[in-house]
């Protein structure tokens, strides 16, 4: 790892809203071809560090460097250029119910390209294949599982054949067996599609199946990053309590 370059790095990040203090001093690199997941409880700020990633959220105080660059820099013209670097897989999937699945994966190419609609569902159906679904591209979203609509969301994530994935919650509301799928797609397209990814989750059975590094959230820091195997076998009880599901322990469950 240590030839690898730094692609995303959190630099001190602080964010809050109103008077309630989420990110208190975040920092955090994650190198090419890296999959970093964030675990941590609900509400503890593991969106907001992916909203900051990808430059909706500016903070505070600290930095967000992507490739070196300071997207707090940027123009908006700019910014929107690094984002083209990224794909994104939505906790809900986040399809538009009103086009059909080719036209749902194809929307950031008809947005960003000027290739002709046969271009577009041709690559839609290439990259269907690619999360295993085949002649689906006519259907409508509702008309497709859960596990479905998550899978033509990360096909759509990969359109674009961005550098950077970013998946929040991508086993959320997936019975144990689709969630098993989601993940091993997961770990198919990172070594594919050699993409450096940033995945948040509180489903520790994902995190360990598919991170390089674990980094876990408490108190709007980073209490410790290691290796699935460091992670699991960790002494810090705030990371031991996370992982284990217990209601006793640091972690207040009120």
């Amino acid at each position: 790892m240590s030839e690898q370059s730094v692609v995303i790095e959190l630099s001190d990040l602080h964010k809050s809203f109103g008077a309630h203090q989420v990110l208190e001093g975040v920092n955090l690199e994650v190198l090419s071809g890296e999959s970093v997941v964030i675990i941590g409880g609900s509400g503890t700020g593991k969106s907001v560090i992916l909203k900051h990633i990808i430059g909706l959220l500016a903070p505070d105080r600290g930095k967000v460097l992507i490739d070196g660059t300071d997207l707090a820099t940027l123009s908006e013209e700019r910014l929107s250029d690094i984002r083209k670097k990224f794909g994104m897989l939505f906790q809900s999937a986040a399809l538009f119910d009103s086009i059909s699945v080719w036209e749902n994966v194809g929307f950031a190419l008809r947005q960003h390209t000027r290739k002709s609609d046969a271009e577009i569902r041709a690559i839609a159906t290439q990259k269907l294949s690619m999360v295993g679904l085949k002649g689906v591209e006519d259907k409508m979203p509702s008309d497709l599982s859960g596990g479905m609509k998550k899978r033509v969301g990360l096909a759509r994530a990969i359109a674009m054949e961005p550098k950077i994935l970013l998946y929040d919650e991508p086993t959320t509301g997936l019975d144990p067996i689709m969630a098993d799928v989601i993940n091993n797609l997961i770990g198919d397209l990172k070594q594919r599609l050699s993409v450096t990814s940033v995945a948040i989750t509180h489903d520790m059975k994902s995190a360990y199946q598919i991170a390089d590094r674990i980094a876990m959230l408490y108190q709007g820091k980073i209490e410790q990053v290691g290796t699935p195997e460091e992670i699991r076998n960790s002494n810090d009880p705030v990371v031991v309590q996370f992982i284990n599901g217990r209601a006793s322990g640091p972690i207040s469950v009120l």
